[in-house]
């Protein structure tokens, strides 16, 4: 006589135990990685009642399989510098999770890069990615490789060789990676141009942040920056605020930081400060962005430099640029830059939001200060998702529903059929929608199937100019 299957049960389980559990076995697994061992205090704790609701995912170990990334990759970058002595670095790439799509997440050029580093980059990429609503999973890499003071040559010959190890785990459908610190224009230029030397092919969608001119997307330099204000811009429209009037501080000088300032400025803001690794510029006037990005971008110059040029800054190598009286900072340069001594200067000199530009730069101990002062908080999961979530494999101006404008002078222009108040007046709208026939792969072409010897006329049917691959669509 056939038995019945008996039933499985279950003891109810303690969420909060589990996840220290979890947390536990992070810590073991990962020794001395304190930035990935505090990226991952962060979030598992929020996840507590979602894995309330659906114990499932307990038993199926989903948080567990989540924090472990799926592949890491260290790697040795020898290379020759121009007095022709050979340097050795070490290359990291962490494939962390695919399953949305490809990996998707930037390489970083930076002494203090260490697998640590790049797992937390990594796992905090998940969550920016997933974020965006697009299909990308994701991932992080970069080196100990400082470009401070190296010449074109020696970033070049670098770019090379990490790109000659790197290249066979890269594809457009496995693995995007884009910049971040260190890692600008320039190095993406010689790392596109080594992978497509050893490839033989010209894969425009597996390196983002390139420039349009040679396979790049409009509005991915300015992404991360601009996403970061428009964001800010949200939260401090829930107390009937806008940029309008605000002093506004901004860490860091790189791509995120400059294009965050120039957005601010669009908006009617005032940036009075700004800093780099070596200290920081007060510009009451306001940053002239012009000024500092010759100084960042052209000459490559410390930001002591724009105090030289500019009569009314004042350059300072000691404390913090969030020393300084704002009401809105927004930290755009690294982790953990924001302190708990910082946020208290912040909260004394009457900061209203703070939104995170850069990857986990915020203290935990600092947040918690933000939301005791009641202060607007943006993290950097959501604040700071638009450089990875502008692009998919570089080409998401194909694959988004819409074009956007996204020049600091344009503003959100609505169609006829959506068209209501703006919610800033005054403020000239900061998306814009490109008409129809100027947005990218809307060229089409029209062929005729059918109207063979049966003497019938054909049916028109249309296919893509760019993809002539894609299949033959019936116009109904």
């Amino acid at each position: 006589m056939r038995q019945k299957p008996t039933e499985r049960h279950h003891a109810p389980m303690d969420v909060s135990a589990r996840i220290e559990a979890v947390y536990a076995q992070i810590v073991h697994r990962n020794p001395g990685e304190s930035e990935f061992h505090q990226a991952a205090r962060e979030v598992l704790p929020a996840l507590a009642p979602v894995l309330g609701a659906h114990p499932e995912y307990l038993e199926a170990r989903i948080v567990e399989r989540l924090c472990e990334p799926e592949r890491q990759l260290v790697f040795r970058v020898p290379w020759v510098d121009d007095d022709g002595e050979v340097q050795v670095n070490r290359g990291f790439r962490v494939e962390f999770n695919s399953a949305l799509g490809p990996y998707k997440g930037g390489l970083r050029f930076h002494p203090s890069v260490d697998l640590g580093i790049v797992k937390f980059l990594g796992f905090e990429q998940i969550f920016k990615n997933a974020l965006t609503g697009l299909a990308i999973g994701g991932g992080k890499g970069g080196a100990d490789f400082d470009p401070k003071g190296r010449s074109d040559g020696e970033v070049m010959r670098f770019c090379q060789s990490f790109m000659t190890e790197l290249h066979r785990h890269l594809g457009e459908h496995t693995d995007v990676p884009a910049g971040d610190i260190g890692v600008g224009a320039r190095e993406i230029g010689y790392l596109f141009g080594q992978y497509k030397r050893l490839t033989n092919r010209f894969e425009a969608g597996v390196l983002t942040g390139k420039p349009v001119a040679w396979g790049g997307s409009p509005a991915r330099t300015e992404a991360t920056g601009y996403g970061t204000v428009h964001f800010a811009q949200e939260m401090l429209r829930t107390r009937k605020r806008d940029f309008d009037g605000l002093t506004v501080v901004v860490s860091g000088s790189g791509n995120v930081a400059l294009y965050a300032i120039e957005k601010v400025h669009s908006l009617g803001g005032r940036v009075v400060a700004c800093s780099d690794s070596s200290g920081h510029v007060v510009d009451p006037d306001g940053v002239d962005l012009a000024l500092l990005k010759e100084i960042k971008e052209v000459r490559r110059q410390r930001i002591s430099a724009y105090a030289d040029a500019k009569p009314s800054a004042v350059f300072s190598g000691r404390g913090s640029v969030f020393e300084l009286s704002c009401e809105v900072a927004l930290p755009c340069a690294t982790q953990n830059e924001l302190t708990e001594q910082s946020a208290i200067a912040l909260v004394k000199n009457g900061v209203m939001a703070v939104a995170e530009g850069a990857n986990m730069p915020c203290t935990p101990a600092a947040i918690e200060i933000f939301r005791e002062a009641d202060v607007l908080f943006g993290p950097g999961k959501a604040a700071n998702a638009g450089g990875g979530g502008h692009l998919r494999a570089g080409d998401a101006a194909e694959r988004l529903p819409r074009a956007l404008d996204l020049r600091p002078d344009r503003g959100p222009s609505r169609r006829r059929h959506d068209r209501g108040p703006h919610p800033v007046p005054g403020h000239r709208r900061p998306l814009r929608l490109l008409p129809r026939r100027l947005r990218p792969g809307r060229e089409r072409r029209r062929i005729r199937a059918g109207g063979g010897g049966d003497g019938r006329p054909g049916r028109r049917l249309s296919r893509s100019v760019q993809d002539p691959s894609e299949p033959i669509r019936r116009r109904r």
